[in-house]
């Protein structure tokens, strides 16, 4: 061998020993972790695993029988009861009634078919990709999991429970294969439409065919059971009567969703689904014990359980829960008084027209707590279904004003001219004084076209002068404008951020702006309005929010908020709810066409937001629509600062106790009197350096002051008001209103 051979042999050799490969050929030797996992002995470990599941699922098979079901045994009542322990109502008698699969129209099955479950028909019973990813969601804490074939969701509904477990989902499919093979399809179908719960207290087609529609299951058309088989993936959020826009939009999705998967599968021509309009179902008949305002609690301490928990409604309304609302029934009684008082005695529904077009909803929250202490849902749940109290279709009109001078004072902004936002800093009011600074035009009218000229951010606070806070929304900036409101509670999720967003353009509850100021008295921190204080069943436990969460404002900005607004109470559009010896604060809101009306307003110890709303009432052309509350009471108009502000005051001062005195944090003064009037020529954009007072009056106002909203000052609109500062511009239009005609409307008052 020559130098060369034996130099590329040792290289090699080396080579093999760097490998671990001992020189003289061989495996090499493995180290570490390498010696316990191989390819080898984890494809060994699956294959093992996968064949002792076949055999834990073959036992599981031959021991698990398919039990005797019996649903109606199982149901209990819900209990609710108020803060104090009494009980408001007891929920749980079951509506059902069982009908053969004949008595239910073929097309009418086969949209159930076409919602849940499109190869039932051809299925063994069972979805193993569906329940493996059910069983995988519950093993690791992500909660619910649908997917389960018609089978699978009857023997839930018939044999066992809702519970979500790993045990109870294996039983599941174990029984799903033993009735797919022992029962028809026929039978399982028939099973299914008769044990679903569909919202409303109804289980069972014929029940929810009565519920939803005033009809026989047998009398269906295909569109309506497309709604009802729409309707079982959420009873709740897609019941029309009761739905968000963005329920309604959800649930005409799946209709769609259905009818479209009908026409696929040729059980629809598809020229009869083109000519298919969506099928309003009625509105909800209140089952017995639900009158006056015990509906309207029950119902939404419902859906605040279902909204906070993993419950579904099936699982809930199978009963045994105690749901414990933090209601006080004292303050209860005593909203329901005010209203009645300050409103409903004042009304004739049946011979006013106008009087039957208002509806009152309101709501009272503890500040500290988050409780929702109080909340007036309508005139009575069995007269008016929906929840004034947490209805959200309305504009907040001006009561949205404060929001943007937070934005303002949160982000340090300035106007136009480099000048700080505060209450001293000097706007134009001139009426539909075009926006500057804006890509979108806007130049809104105040108030009976009202000119004030030059006005400080307090004085049009207190008179809600639109023309200057469209300015100062540009100013600040439509995005973070939005984004003030979203941290304070309201959803504007999906809001265009534009100008015309200054006005309160949006729609929100009562409940929603109570929560909203509520989180301003709270001195930033976050309030999210609580109804319902617990949640007891004997075999699970329910854990709700905390209603009250972190700093999402400055305090300083929230309680520079509270001064400002105590001026509207002390001198402008609030001014019916002044009180010696009580700081209050507070905001007006009068939308386009006096279509809403609102106060929202607080004390130290207690916020609430009234609002009154134009519906169209039932048996009329109008029938829930937005309609005018003109001539409501022989009023010309409905304001924020009449009906709303006296029913505020007059549940307010008899439900909070003893006079308190906000603590705030503010170098604007606690119960700031209007800075003066500035003399000086209205400037084309704020320059004028902020005046902050500082101040707290010496003496509040003893009485009510003379002048009600419903006085008419002697100017023109187009005339600059001369009228002293605890006087409010409400003058209107010489043009003959018409109350019986909803359409007659004026721009918003404020």
């Amino acid at each position: 061998m020559g130098r060369a051979e034996e130099r590329q042999a040792r290289q090699r050799g080396a080579r093999r020993a760097a490998r671990g490969r001992p020189s003289g050929g061989g495996k090499p030797k493995r180290t570490g972790i390498r010696r316990f996992f191989t390819w080898k002995k984890i494809l060994g470990t699956f294959l093992g695993f996968c064949l002792l599941g076949m055999v834990g699922f073959v036992v599981l098979y031959l021991v698990v029988d398919i039990p005797e079901g019996n649903p109606a045994a199982k149901m209990q009542s819900n209990v609710y009861r108020y803060s104090n322990g009494d009980v408001i109502a007891r929920t749980g008698d079951v509506n059902r009634e069982i009908v053969d699969l004949d008595k239910v129209p073929e097309d009418v099955q086969k949209t159930f078919v076409a919602a849940e479950n499109k190869s039932f028909y051809k299925d063994e019973g069972i979805d193993f990709k569906g329940t493996a990813r059910g069983v995988l969601n519950t093993v690791t804490g992500k909660g619910k999991q649908g997917g389960s074939t018609i089978t699978q969701q009857y023997v839930k509904n018939y044999y066992l429970s809702q519970d979500q477990t790993v045990s109870r989902k294996l039983k599941e499919l174990v029984i799903s294969l033993k009735v797919d093979r022992e029962k028809s399809k026929d039978d399982i179908l028939a099973g299914y439409i008769n044990t679903s719960y569909y919202g409303r207290g109804a289980y069972g087609i014929q029940a929810a065919a009565q519920a939803y529609y005033g009809v026989d299951a047998k009398d269906l058309e295909v569109q309506q059971g497309a709604y009802l088989a729409a309707l079982l993936q959420a009873p709740s959020q897609y019941d029309w009567a009761a739905a968000t826009p963005t329920g309604k939009k959800l649930v005409k999705q799946r209709w769609n969703y259905v009818l479209d998967n009908m026409v696929e599968e040729d059980w629809l021509d598809s020229g009869k689904r083109s000519a298919m309009k969506f099928p309003t179902p009625e509105n909800p008949k209140a089952p017995p014990g639900r009158e006056g305002q015990i509906g309207y609690l029950v119902e939404e301490a419902k859906r605040e359980v279902l909204r906070n928990s993993n419950l579904s409604e099936a699982e809930f309304e199978a009963g045994g829960y105690t749901v414990t609302l933090n209601i006080d029934p004292k303050k209860q009684k005593q909203l329901e008084q005010a209203v009645d008082k300050k409103l409903n005695d004042k009304l004739d529904r049946k011979k006013n027209k106008a009087d039957a077009r208002v509806q009152a909803g309101a709501a009272s929250v503890d500040p500290k707590t988050g409780k929702v202490l109080a909340m007036y849902g309508g005139e009575d749940y069995v007269k008016h279904y929906t929840n004034n109290a947490t209805r959200r279709d309305y504009q907040v009109a001006s009561t949205f004003k404060p929001l943007i001078l937070a934005a303002a004072l949160e982000h340090g902004a300035t106007t136009q001219d480099g000048k700080p936002i505060t209450a001293g800093t000097i706007y134009d009011g001139t009426s539909r004084r075009p926006v500057r600074g804006s890509e979108v035009g806007f130049a809104p009218p105040n108030e009976d076209h009202v000119d004030y000229g030059p006005v400080t951010v307090q004085k049009a606070m207190n008179k809600s002068i639109n023309s200057v806070f469209a300015q100062m929304g540009v100013d600040v900036g439509m995005p973070e404008v939005m984004e003030m409101a979203g941290k304070l509670g309201m959803d504007v999720k999906g809001l265009p951020a534009v100008p015309a967003q200054t006005l309160g353009s949006m729609g929100a509850s009562p409940l929603e702006m109570a929560g909203v100021y509520a989180t301003l008295d709270n001195h930033g921190k976050k309030v999210t309005p609580a109804l319902v204080g617990s949640v007891e069943h004997k075999d699970r436990t329910i854990d709700l929010p905390d209603p009250v969460g972190e700093e999402v404002v400055k305090r300083g900005t929230a309680d520079s908020l509270t001064s400002v607004l105590t001026g509207v109470v002390d001198d402008g559009t609030g001014h019916a709810v002044r009180n010696a010896g009580q700081d209050v604060a507070g905001k007006t809101g009068t939308s386009d066409n006096n279509k809403s009306a609102w106060f929202t307003g607080y004390t130290p110890k207690l916020v609430t937001s009234v609002g009154l709303f134009g519906e169209g009432a039932p048996g009329t052309p109008e029938k829930n629509k937005q309609v005018s509350m003109k001539g409501v009471a022989g009023e010309p108009r409905i304001d924020g600062g009449s009906f709303p502000a006296e029913i505020w005051a007059a549940y307010t001062f008899d439900a909070m106790g003893a006079p308190s005195e906000f603590d705030l944090n503010t170098d604007m003064g606690a119960a700031v009197a209007p800075p003066p009037d500035p003399t000086s020529k209205a400037p084309e954009q704020p320059t004028s350096t902020p005046t902050e007072p500082s101040q707290k009056p010496t003496q509040k106002p003893t009485q009510k002051p003379t002048q009600t909203p419903t006085q008419k000052p002697t100017q023109t609109p187009t005339q600059k008001p001369t009228h002293t500062p605890t006087q409010t511009p409400t003058d209107t239009p010489t043009s003959t209103i018409d109350p019986e005609d909803p359409d007659d409307g004026l721009f918003g008052r404020d």
